[in-house]
C-alpha cells in the first residue's frame, strides 16, 4: 500500500498557507472595522470627532445699575476684554504678504505694542513661545480690543468680561457693598439682591484645527447673554452723602469711634439715607480686615438710652394710666423695691407733669410711670414698636438686638427697662419706631429698595413693606406733641423755621473690658405733620457725653439739609409748649 507522507508544520508550504490564512483574517477584520466605522457608526465618530475639536468659552453677563431713587447711577458695570493668544499661530502674521518687510512673530508686536501700551520687546516676549492659550492683557476697554482685533494677527483673540464701578466713590458703600475680582457678590445688597443683579451668562463655541485656529467652516454657535436687571434703591444719593460728611464731623470732633445716621419717610418706611463713619470706597477694598465693611446701623446694637423713654409713655398713654398732664414728685434718688434708681444730674425735689418728665429726661420720674404698667404689657409694646427683631431690610449681617421677656425682668432689670437700659437695639430699629409716632400710630416697615427696573423702564417692586398699628391716632399726636414741648427754639437739635420734635439719648456701654458711651439723638419734622424722621448715632464715646450735646447739632444740621433736598416747606405752625410743672 503505497503511503502519502504527511506535511510537516514546518515545512514551506504549510508556513505559507498559515501567512495566507492569518493574512486574511487581519482584513477581515480590517475590513469589518472600516464598514462599522465608514457606515454603521459614521455619525458617531463624526461628532465625537467634531467634540474633540469644539472649544466653548462663556461670555459673561453684565450686572444691573444700582440706581438712586431719582435714578442717579450708584454702581455700574462696564464692559471690558480679556485679551488672549495662541503663540502657535503668530508667525503665520503676513507670511502670504509679498510687500511686507518684516513678518511673524516680529511683525505682531511691532503693530501691537502700541496698542497694548508696552513695549516692542516685551510685547514679542508674550507672544513668543509654545502655549495654547496665554493672556496678553485684562480688563481693557472695547476701543482697545477692537484695534488688536483689527490687526487681524492669527491667535489673537479676545473675551468678554465686566468691571463693577461705584460712580461716587464712598457714597453709600455701606449701602451697596462691593463685588469680588471675580465679579461675585460679597456684600450689600449686590449680596442680597443677586438674583435680580446678576443676570445670565451666555456661551460661544467653535471649532478649531491642531494649532488652535479657528476653522472658517466649522461649526459655530453662539448663545448671547443676558444682562441683569437695574435695582432701584430709596435712597437720595444727594442726601446719603451730605448725611455721611455731617456724622464723620460728629465723630470726629467728639473723638469717638464711629457713627450712624438714618433719614426715613415714616410714611412709607423709605429710608432715604443711612450713613456711616468710618465706611469705606467700593472702589477700593481692602480685604485684609484693615477697615470696617459692614452697616453698622444694623449691625452695630447698643441700649438705647433715654430715647427708650418714649416707648414707655406712649404705652402708659394707650394703656390710659397717665396724661401729659399727670403729676409726680421727682427726687433725685429713689428706692424702687430695693433697687436705686437716680437721675443723670443732682437736682432738689421737682414736681413734674409727663410731660416734664419727658422733658427733664428723669429716670426716677419714667419709672414712676411703668410701675403703673405690668412688665409683660411693657415688653409686649416694646416688640410691637419692632425692637428685637430684624427690621426687614434685607441687607446682610443685620442684629435684630435683644429684648428679654418679661419673666427674665428681675431685680433692677424691671426699672431699668422703663428708661432704655437692659435691652439692646440697632440706630435703624430706633429710628423706625420713633417714626410710629411721626405716622399716626402705624409703624411701617423699613425698606431701601424701591423696585427692579425692566427692559421697557417700568418698575417691579418687591413686595410691599408691612404696617402694624402699635398705638392709636390720640396717642400718637399726644407723643408728638410731647416731643415738641421737649426740642426749645434754643436747644441744639431746632431747625430754623420748623417746629421740630425730638428726644436725646445717651447709654453706657462695655466692650473688651473698656467702658463706652453711645450718645443719640432722634426727632421729626414739621413736628405738627411729619415727613421726615432722623436720627443721629454716635458710638465709642470715651467719656459721658450727653445726646444733646454729640448728637443734636449734627441732627439739626442734617435735618434742615433733609428737609430742604427733599423739597418740604414750613407748616408755618409754631412749636408747642406744655405744663412741665405743677
Amino acid at each position: 500500500m503505497l503511503r502519502v507522507p504527511r506535511a510537516r508544520v514546518g515545512a514551506p508550504a504549510v508556513r505559507h498557507r498559515l501567512l495566507i490564512c492569518m493574512i486574511m483574517v487581519g482584513v477581515l477584520l480590517l475590513s469589518g472595522r472600516l464598514i462599522w466605522v465608514q457606515g454603521l457608526d459614521a455619525s458617531a465618530r463624526a461628532q465625537e470627532a467634531v467634540a474633540q475639536r469644539t472649544v466653548t468659552r462663556d461670555i459673561p453677563a453684565l450686572r444691573g445699575d444700582i440706581l438712586d431713587r431719582n435714578s442717579t447711577t450708584m454702581a455700574h458695570s462696564v464692559e471690558r476684554y480679556d485679551l488672549w493668544v495662541n503663540q502657535l499661530q503668530v508667525d503665520q502674521y503676513r507670511k502670504g504678504s509679498k510687500d511686507a518687510e518684516v513678518t511673524g512673530i516680529d511683525a505682531a508686536a511691532q503693530e501691537l505694542a502700541p496698542v497694548l501700551g508696552l513695549s516692542v520687546s516685551d510685547t514679542e516676549k508674550a507672544l513668543t513661545g509654545d502655549r495654547g492659550f496665554v493672556y496678553l492683557q485684562k480688563n481693557v476697554e472695547p476701543k482697545v480690543r477692537d484695534a488688536a482685533l483689527a490687526l487681524k494677527i492669527p491667535g489673537i483673540g479676545a473675551d468678554r468680561v465686566a468691571d463693577r464701578i461705584y460712580p461716587a466713590g464712598s457714597v453709600g458703600g455701606n449701602i451697596l457693598g462691593f463685588v469680588g475680582a471675580d465679579g461675585s457678590a460679597l456684600a450689600g445688597t449686590e449680596l442680597s439682591f443677586d438674583d435680580e443683579l446678576s443676570g445670565t451668562d451666555g456661551e460661544t463655541s467653535y471649532e478649531r484645527g491642531a494649532g488652535g485656529q479657528i476653522i472658517p467652516t466649522g461649526k459655530q454657535q453662539t448663545t448671547p447673554a443676558v444682562d441683569g436687571s437695574d435695582l432701584v434703591l430709596t435712597v437720595d444719593r444727594d442726601l446719603q452723602w451730605k448725611a455721611q460728611q455731617i456724622v464723620a464731623g460728629a465723630v470726629d470732633k467728639w473723638g469717638a469711634e464711629g457713627g450712624s445716621a438714618v433719614v426715613l419717610k415714616p410714611s412709607t418706611g423709605e429710608v432715604l439715607a443711612m450713613a456711616e463713619y468710618p465706611s469705606y470706597d467700593p472702589n477700593e477694598i481692602k480685604q485684609d480686615g484693615s477697615e470696617f465693611l459692614g452697616n453698622r446701623s444694623i449691625s452695630n446694637v447698643f441700649e438705647p438710652g433715654s430715647t427708650g423713654k418714649l416707648f414707655t409713655m406712649a404705652t402708659a398713654l394707650e394703656e390710659g394710666t397717665a396724661t401729659p398732664e399727670s403729676e409726680y414728685e421727682i427726687p433725685y434718688e429713689m428706692y424702687f423695691d430695693g433697687e436705686r434708681i437716680k437721675d443723670s444730674h443732682h437736682h432738689p425735689d421737682q414736681k413734674l407733669t409727663l410731660a416734664g418728665v419727658l422733658k427733664n429726661s428723669s429716670n426716677v420720674g419714667t419709672v414712676q410711670v411703668s410701675e403703673q404698667l405690668s412688665p409683660e404689657v411693657r415688653y409686649d409694646y416694646l416688640r410691637a414698636f419692632g425692637l428685637g427683631e430684624p427690621t426687614g431690610v434685607q441687607l446682610p449681617a443685620e442684629s435684630a438686638g435683644v429684648v428679654h421677656p418679661a419673666e427674665d425682668w428681675t431685680g433692677r432689670t424691671r426699672y431699668t427697662t422703663a428708661f432704655g437700659q437692659g435691652y439692646s437695639v440697632n440706630a435703624l430699629q430706633m429710628v423706625s419706631a420713633v417714626g410710629t409716632f411721626a405716622n399716626d400710630g402705624v409703624r411701617v416697615q423699613p425698606s431701601l429698595i424701591s423696585g427692579v427696573k425692566g427692559s421697557d423702564g417700568t418698575l417691579r417692586p418687591l413686595g410691599q413693606p408691612e404696617s402694624t398699628r402699635v398705638v392709636s391716632s390720640e396717642t400718637a399726636a399726644t407723643m408728638r406733641a410731647l416731643m415738641d414741648n421737649d426740642v426749645d427754639e434754643d436747644s441744639s437739635a431746632a431747625v430754623t423755621g420748623y417746629a421740630t420734635a425730638g428726644k436725646t439719648g445717651t447709654a453706657q456701654a462695655a466692650e473688651g473690658g473698656k467702658e463706652t458711651y453711645t450718645a443719640s439723638f432722634i426727632g421729626f419734622a414739621p413736628a405738627d405733620d411729619p415727613d421726615l424722621v432722623v436720627g443721629v448715632f454716635v458710638y465709642g464715646l470715651d467719656t459721658f457725653i450727653s445726646g444733646s450735646r454729640a448728637a443734636a447739632p449734627a441732627f439739626s444740621e442734617l435735618t434742615t439739609f433733609a428737609l430742604q433736598n427733599q423739597g418740604i416747606a414750613p407748616t408755618g405752625v409754631a412749636g408747642r409748649e406744655l405744663e412741665n410743672e405743677w
